[in-house]
């Protein structure tokens, strides 16, 4: 998507106003690029298409500015009723240097041929009057419609005759229609609504402002305004797209998403899909370390819980969806941080006698003024007038007959606060990806925030499996046992900050698990599963979604742990934990909660870890990591007697994991070794 400009060379510092682009694939959008002219604009264009047709991919190249103009100005101007005859007739005309072109000059010879008054107005040139194309509207007469069939539904849209001032899109489409017929001559372009886009680049007229507004304070409206139109319309679905683009306007165009303005905020405001290689390992990868695993994770996942506005009393618990900006700086004037005296300026050694104005300055009260030479009194948090930069302390001071005296030195800025000193407007006071508390409360409030865009609650679905498997509390049969890993995780998934969605057990029947799962991705957007994620005859968690395409069995080099099936069913991911429940618990620590923080807009969370001492022994063979349940005492860590996957009682023991390394290990007590406390992991 383009932002497009018909002005001159903006230079190599990124501008307003300028050529601005972005690339978005699935619902993903590339850093927007600055792009200074139009010689270098259409260089990069015809770079990317050429690029984007070599690997074999389609392009839809979205330009902001009109693609043709009203009933009857084509073949007025050409003799042809067809808008590239339209185009032709510019490409032939406009002469566009970095520093110079003769848009006003050519939109004033088009008024001549018409009787001088019009249709174009608007002369942008400072320096030079142009016959035939005025400044203002004064004697304007248009012999076309004002506005295209487009520009009357699109409220606040401009219309193309003006050639200059505030909105004005006149000079975009003289420099712009040039450049798109030679780029659709070159490549062989489609261009709608005018032709069937039956090749792979097509061309659309966009207007950002159809659905956006200036964007969030701090960035440049034209390049957050293509980043976003290009991640929106890079998600649409080819349904949703082909309604879009179903229009007849053969002679003036339209603008995209017209009509549809609806449709495209609630895209703008879901999250990218996962891709279908989101899980996949490298060629050749078997046995995956632990530290590998979750660079592949980290690598491949990205947000999929949606996007809402919420006022900041309301945000607490929720993930901030984009970087949050200070409205206020705080404190918004400097103020003294103590009962005292104000004045300006430090003072040095010995004893310094000041007059005392007759006048105070508590918390909340307006700024005065303070004649010069003088001292006010001021109490905790009043706000100080300019030129007041110093407090001293009431203790430090003696008053008498209307004069403090007080014993230097006193440095410049003592006791009193600077605006902005801790946050100042403009700047991100919350960034994109934390989990808002009540710290965070409290910031936003005092910088003046009053809505924060942020993912709503990421919703995640456990299932079950195994016919061996009863809820607790119900008659159990010979050979069955109480499932105890579905309420483990379901309240796990809540400490993380989840919603978590319990579907129960599922059988080891194939048919029912698969109607099981769909219908936990109707209710969620991530799936857990335990149980049945290895390769066995009644591993059918894996097995489906293998023949569903969605599959890769990461045999992890973990202890306890190993096989982790993980997948896409209907759109949503799928974890295949194991069954155990002391492997299950360990990888939904390691693997899953990670994972699930960054699909739920997170950054990817760390496990805050500690060096301590060793309270045990172990002989540690090299090839995987181990994972041991530990407790501290007494500054040392403790390990359960038993390392089996179905020792529950463990758990309830431990307060934590040890991590011993993928190499081999000798521990002795003493030896330092990784302790990760439950509490880090938000347990």
């Amino acid at each position: 998507m383009v932002d497009w400009s018909g002005g001159n060379d903006r230079g190599l510092r990124p501008k307003k106003d300028a050529i601005w682009a972005c690339v978005a694939r699935a619902g993903r959008a590339e850093e927007p690029q600055y792009l200074r002219n139009r010689q270098v604009a259409e260089d990069w264009l015809a770079k990317l298409i050429a690029a984007e047709r070599a690997a074999g991919r389609r392009v839809l190249a979205g330009f902001d500015f009109p693609f043709g103009y009203p009933q009857g100005f084509a073949g007025a101007l050409t003799g042809k009723a067809n808008p590239f005859a339209l185009w032709d007739w510019f490409e032939a005309r406009i002469k566009d240097a970095p520093d110079t072109n003769n848009r006003f000059d050519l939109a004033a010879e088009i008024n001549l041929m018409f009787g001088g008054k019009g249709p174009f107005w608007a002369n942008g040139l400072q320096n030079r009057d142009i016959e035939g194309l005025g400044r203002t509207k004064t004697d304007y007469a248009n012999p076309f419609p004002e506005r295209r069939a487009a520009e009357k539904l699109a409220k606040g849209a401009f219309t193309c005759w003006q050639m200059a001032g505030a909105g004005a899109v006149g000079s975009q489409v003289f420099m712009g229609l040039p450049v798109l017929a030679r780029l659709r001559r070159r490549f062989g372009v489609r261009v709608w609504p005018f032709e069937p886009l039956s090749g792979d680049v097509a061309f659309v007229e966009i207007w950002p402002s159809l659905t956006l507004g200036a964007g969030p304070e701090g960035r440049i409206k034209d390049a957050w305004q293509v980043e976003e139109v290009a991640r929106t319309v890079s998600s649409l679905s080819p349904e949703k797209l082909q309604v879009m683009l179903t229009v007849e306007a053969p002679e003036e165009g339209w603008i995209f998403g017209l009509g549809h303005e609806d449709a495209l905020r609630h895209a703008a405001a879901q999250p990218p899909l996962l891709s279908n290689n989101c899980f996949a390992l490298p060629p050749g990868v078997d046995w995956t370390p632990v530290a590998e695993a979750l660079a592949h994770l980290k690598a491949g996942l990205s947000p999929v819980a949606e996007v809402t506005d919420l006022p900041v009393a309301a945000a607490v618990g929720h993930v901030a969806a984009r970087d949050v900006v200070a409205q206020r700086s705080n404190p918004p004037l400097p103020n003294t941080a103590v009962d005292g005296y104000g004045f300006a300026g430090g003072r040095g050694e010995g004893v310094h006698v000041l007059p005392v104005a007759q006048m105070r300055a508590a918390a909340g009260d307006a700024p005065q003024v303070l004649p010069d030479g003088h001292a006010m009194r001021v109490l905790t948090g009043a706000a100080l007038p300019d030129g007041v930069d110093t407090v001293v302390l009431q203790e430090d001071v003696t008053l008498n007959a209307g004069q403090i005296a007080f014993r230097g030195p006193v440095k410049q800025g003592a006791n009193a606060r600077a605006a902005g000193e801790d946050a100042v407007a403009g700047t991100v006071v919350l960034d994109k990806g934390v989990r808002i508390g009540a710290p965070e409360i409290a910031l936003l409030s005092a910088t003046g925030v009053t809505d924060v865009p942020v993912h709503r609650p990421l919703r995640v679905a456990v299932v079950s499996t195994g016919a061996e498997l009863v809820p607790a509390g119900q008659a159990a049969r010979d050979g069955q046992i109480f499932d105890a890993n579905r309420p483990m995780l379901l309240e796990m998934i809540r400490r993380f900050g989840h919603v978590p969605v319990d579907m129960g057990i599922a059988p080891d029947d194939r048919t029912a698990l698969a109607q099981t799962l769909s219908d936990a991705a109707g209710k969620a957007q991530v799936i857990l599963t335990s149980g049945g994620a290895s390769a066995g005859d009644e591993d059918h968690v894996s097995a489906l979604l293998k023949d569903a395409g969605r599959m890769t069995l990461w045999r992890i080099a973990v202890k306890p742990g190993r096989p982790l099936a993980l997948g896409i069913w209907k759109g949503a991911p799928v974890f295949g934990l194991p069954g155990n429940p002391v492997a299950a618990m360990v990888c939904a620590l390691i693997f899953a909660r990670p994972a699930l923080a960054q699909l739920a807009g997170e950054t990817w969370p760390e496990p805050q870890a500690f060096m301590v001492p060793a309270a045990f022994s172990k002989n540690k063979k090299p090839g995987r990591s181990e994972f041991l349940r530990a407790r501290l005492r007494n500054g040392a860590a403790e390990v359960f007697a038993s390392e089996g996957s179905g020792r529950i009682s463990g758990l309830s023991w431990a307060d934590g994991l040890v991590e011993l390394p993928h190499e081999a290990a000798q521990i002795v007590p003493g030896d330092p070794v990784r302790y990760l406390p439950f509490g880090s992991f938000g347990l």
